[in-house]
């Protein structure tokens, strides 16, 4: 049966940890912490984790999925995407990449198998790499950056004091996101998080 790959998109190192930029990271280190894992060092300059995800009816154990965090830096972060498809024999079809959206309001998650970039270098990166933009994606509302500052700029702050106390329900959002497009399909898991604020 194949495997999924599940690619949380952020920065290396404590620096970043807490950016809104790394919030596909901290997705893919719940998802590692639910299935009692632990993202270990691999040669394609990622951490990894191989699970199963969640459980099929009956109680059987769900799929397997290899669980990745880039060590590069964002705009980077297609090689180790590519190395890792190579690696474990990934279909386009089964990767899923978890990243932050500044086009989405705070704490919404929205679905996609492909489409445009919208001026995210991780996204493009992947895409580059990969020779497609057919990946499925799990966007995480971070908001738009306020007044006139600089997207980029925005993305590399930390959430705010009112959004911290929120972080852990969009983590989880974006968890059952993963969850859910692994067992249900796109459009079932669309249905359910697009019919959200």
């Amino acid at each position: 049966m194949d495997s999924w790959l599940i690619v949380g998109l952020g920065n290396p190192g404590p620096t970043y940890a807490g950016n809104r930029h790394n919030i596909g990271a901290m997705v893919v280190d719940e998802l590692a912490a639910r299935a009692g894992a632990s993202l270990r060092a691999h040669k394609a300059r990622a951490q990894v984790a191989e699970v199963r995800l969640g459980t099929l009816p009956g109680g059987a154990p769900g799929p397997r999925a290899v669980l990745a965090r880039p060590l590069s830096y964002m705009n980077e972060s297609g090689g180790p995407v590519a190395g890792l498809v190579q690696f474990f024999k990934i279909p386009l079809e089964r990767i899923i990449v978890v990243h932050d959206e500044i086009d989405i309001p705070f704490a919404s998650v929205r679905l996609k198998r492909g489409g445009g970039e919208g001026g995210h270098n991780g996204l493009r990166s992947v895409s580059k790499s990969l020779g497609s933009k057919d990946y499925l994606r799990v966007r995480l509302g971070v908001g738009r950056p306020p007044g006139r500052m600089d997207a980029a700029a925005y993305v590399l702050k930390d959430f705010s004091g009112s959004e911290r106390k929120e972080l852990p329900f969009l983590i989880g959002d974006g968890v059952d996101a993963v969850d859910d497009l692994v067992a249900l399909g796109l459009e079932t898991t669309q249905q359910r998080f697009h019919s959200r604020p």
